[in-house]
């Protein structure tokens, strides 16, 4: 086997990295970069040197199936261990695995292992975790190493420290990033100039697209709102029949089009203006069999409208594909790169591929126009512009978001805000501190394994009680003791709120409303039902006026006395763990008041 100048490149820096190291470590390939290629290389290098196997996880049985079948077309021996493939076999020196089969057979792989591979790592879940975990148990040294073409999440951003550059990434790019540094990558410009990845085209659609203005995700990135998204696509059949009929029109000399909806309702609008006799749809519900059947119609030619709906995203060759469309709007930026490259794949007559967009993808995620150079960013960003702030210890050259509110002060070279003498503004929490950055954001390669370590100077701090130590402006147990750190105000105000969420504890609320309805039980005795509302919760009180039982005649006494004038002002009330069924204990006192 003949290796590609880059994938040789990207072997080396790869064996550089694992020789000296055991942090993981990725690599961002673009789709139709022969990572099979790449891969089989490393692993050779790493079973010649250690004399053990190589682990290949990918997160489909789909793509487990794929890789394996390209590694072995390129000369090498691997066996596949994956219940869903139909194998589960561990002859050979490399093992293509799915994640669920390997950690439900873990103790076949705690031993005799080298190193992980991950292909789609930026789909890295609790249970590869853990895989890896159970697998260092048995080997210390175990390398992991992350195969991607967006090293990228929806909310978290970056799935890496490190850049192969030396960057590092600010917590505005990168939250709680798995691997350590990005060692290599080639990108698709690289590619398409070498004549390995078709050239996209995005489309100018004639055809309005959807109105996605409600579709906004939040601070936190979390997804769409599932109504919003019900509201912005399904049931706009005019809207959906147009903007179909503009893709057939404008697809006549296309060889295959994929087209990604966004519910399987919407999808099965847009069937209905495709031609049915050479389209099909793919959901996360198809089973299997068709599912296979009709990617290999797609393959070959018989299906020329693919309509995906969740799935068909990742890991999916098509080469023919040469139209992809989106009457989708996608959050994740992660995800509309893999859509996008399901029409990078070769083929013959294919000069490039296109892509139309009927709902704001490539303006929002890819706003400078390059679809290889998206927007990533990591939950929300605090503050105006940038400042430089150089850590007193490690002297790493950080690059914070500035705070606004401090914008005024001047400030020395870590980016403390300074007195008119000059001197460093003290608080609580140590010197004032003029932008959002909480912990310096450099890296070295420390201890004999070659872990990569971060940096532990923290710009702002909670000091522990107990012990001293330095923890995050936000923690609320030492790091080191595991004492509880939080300011007495607020913890009664954390007691207060846990209280208020916990309805089976004793509480006073203050009434926004009451209404009350007569009825008959089951038994045909008179009821009375009193439905209350607090800034709280809303829940009922049931009162039975001709009960022979003293208390229940005193209960429903209280209640009328307290509302002989209107709605009382408060309530005193607990459910019963037991029953669910809510008491009320007595009206008018005192409302329970949040502590400040």
């Amino acid at each position: 086997m003949t290796m590609r100048g880059y994938q040789q490149r990207i072997h080396d820096s790869i064996w550089a990295h694992i020789k000296t190291s055991v942090s993981p470590c990725l690599i961002e390939a673009e789709g139709a970069s022969g990572k099979s290629h790449i891969i089989a290389a490393v692993a050779k290098t790493i079973h010649t040197a250690t004399g053990k196997k190589v682990l290949c996880l990918a997160p489909s049985a789909e793509l487990v199936t794929q890789n394996r079948g390209k590694f072995t077309a390129s000369g090498h021996k691997a066996s596949m261990f994956s219940a869903s493939a139909g194998a589960k076999d561990l002859r050979h020196n490399v093992v293509f695995g799915s994640p669920l089969t390997v950690k439900n057979r873990i103790s076949r792989f705690q031993s005799g292992y080298a190193a992980v591979v991950l292909d789609e790592c930026h789909m890295i879940t609790p249970t590869i975790k853990g895989i890896i975990d159970a697998m260092r148990e048995g080997n210390p040294m175990l390398r992991v190493i992350g195969f991607t073409a967006t090293p990228y999440r929806l909310g978290s951003g970056y799935i890496y420290r490190q850049g192969h550059d030396g960057q590092i990434n600010g917590d505005d790019t990168c939250r709680d990033p798995y691997f350590d540094i990005m060692v290599d990558q080639i990108l698709g410009p690289e590619l398409i100039e070498a004549g390995y990845l078709t050239p996209p085209v995005v489309g100018d659609p004639a055809e309005h697209g959807y109105d996605t203005s409600a579709l906004v995700v939040g601070n936190t990135g979390k997804a769409f709102n599932t109504t919003d998204v019900d509201r912005a696509y399904v049931g706009h059949d005019r809207k959906t029949s147009a903007i179909v009929a503009e893709v057939v029109s404008k697809s006549v000399n296309s060889t295959g089009v994929m087209i990604f909806a966004a519910t399987v309702q919407h999808a099965n609008e847009v069937m209905a203006s495709l031609p049915p006799e050479i389209s099909a749809m793919v959901t996360g519900k198809t089973p299997k069999g068709l599912r296979k059947s009709i990617i290999e119609r797609t393959r070959s030619g018989g299906v020329k409208y693919l309509v995906s709906v969740g799935s068909l995203t990742t890991g999916v060759d098509i080469p023919r594909i040469d139209t992809i469309v989106l009457m989708r709007k996608t959050e994740s930026v992660s995800l509309l790169r893999q859509i996008i490259l399901r029409g990078a794949r070769l083929f013959p007559g294919k000069r490039f591929f296109a892509i139309l967009d009927y709902a704001d993808n490539i303006s929002t995620h890819f706003p400078d126009g390059d679809l290889f150079a998206p927007e990533v960013k990591a939950g929300k960003e605090g503050g105006e512009g940038k400042m430089k702030a150089e850590c007193p210890v490690c002297q790493y050259e950080n690059r914070f978001s500035t705070n606004i509110k401090h914008v005024d002060y001047d400030k020395d070279a870590h980016g403390y805000c300074l007195d008119l003498d000059g001197n460093q503004i003290k608080t609580d929490y140590g010197p004032l501190s003029g932008h959002h950055g909480r912990r310096c954001m450099g890296q070295e390669k420390t201890g004999p394994l070659g872990t990569y370590e971060r940096c532990g100077y923290r710009w702002t701090s909670k000091e522990c009680p107990e012990c001293l130590e330095h923890n995050d402006i936000a923690a609320r147990y030492c790091c080191n003791c595991k004492a509880e750190i939080v300011d007495p105000n607020e913890k009664l105000q954390m007691d207060f709120k846990r209280t208020k969420r916990t309805p089976t504890e004793m509480q006073t609320d203050k009434v926004v409303s009451m209404t009350v309805r007569e009825g008959v039980s089951q038994q045909g005795n008179r009821t009375v039902r009193a439905d209350f509302v607090t800034p709280w919760r809303s829940f009922s009180v049931w009162f039975t006026p001709d009960s022979h039982y003293s208390r229940q005649q005193g209960e429903y006494a209280a209640f009328c006395k307290a509302t002989e004038l209107g709605d009382p002002n408060t309530i005193t009330y607990r459910k019963d763990a037991a029953t669910s069924f809510y008491s009320v204990f007595g009206y008018n006192r005192e409302a329970d008041i949040e502590p400040y």
